[in-house]
């Protein structure tokens, strides 16, 4: 079934000849299994004959000075503060974008130590599927630069329980700040019915297609 969906996914993407590389945003909720599902879906990418590039989303947080700035327990803090969005867009979705050099950024960030990251950079196929997946992906002034964006779908409790095994942070804490900000992003962006595949995701080893907009 997961072998299934991926593949669908994948012959979707690969259809797609935009004469840039293809943009593709891996969204959903804390815990929903975004990072697995595009790693999975670049290998399935490249089994259906393009090339596909994993942008790794941990090279792309704020410095923990500005992740923290609003609180370490703060949900609005995390929803507004952790991920350096303006240095996606400029560092790596215009630069793949129509028109742009095809350079982009591997990383800007460190999260270990914490260090501005410059000058890991690599160029990208014109025919690639680039995939990059975090939360928040489609927040006002992001949304436009996808080309195509996938909503992993889950029950909150599931999603729950996998991000608080994955981080392992106490139940409380976790709610009060990963949790709640993904409600925000929830009420305020309603990205499942923006996204251009919804996959629902609640079970990581049963995954279907529910919605797909073209």
């Amino acid at each position: 079934m997961r072998s299934q969906v991926l593949a669908e996914v994948a012959a979707d993407l690969a259809a797609q000849h935009p004469g840039h590389p293809l943009r593709v945003g891996i969204d959903g909720v804390c815990g929903a299994g975004k990072t697995t599902f595009a790693r999975e879906l670049r290998d399935a990418v490249e089994t259906a004959g393009r090339p596909a590039v994993h942008v790794d989303s941990d090279g792309f947080h704020h410095v923990r000075a500005r992740r923290y700035r609003q609180g370490r327990t703060s949900a609005r803090g995390y929803y507004e503060d952790a991920y350096d969005f303006d240095g996606l867009v400029a560092r790596v979705l215009e630069p793949l974008g129509p028109g742009g050099s095809r350079e982009y950024a591997t990383r800007i960030h460190d999260l270990r130590s914490d260090e501005v990251v410059t000058g890991e950079t690599a160029r990208c196929p014109v025919d690639a599927v680039v995939l990059f997946d975090a939360t928040f992906l489609q927040r006002d002034g992001l949304r436009a630069c996808w080309d195509e964006v996938i909503y992993l779908q889950s029950d909150e409790a599931a999603a729950t329980a996998r991000g608080i095994a994955r981080d392992g942070l106490p139940a409380e804490a976790y709610a009060t700040r990963y949790l709640a900000a993904c409600r925000l992003y929830l009420a305020e962006q309603r990205p499942a019915e923006r996204a251009s595949i919804v996959v629902e995701h609640t079970d990581p080893a049963a995954p279907r297609i529910t919605v797909r907009r073209r």
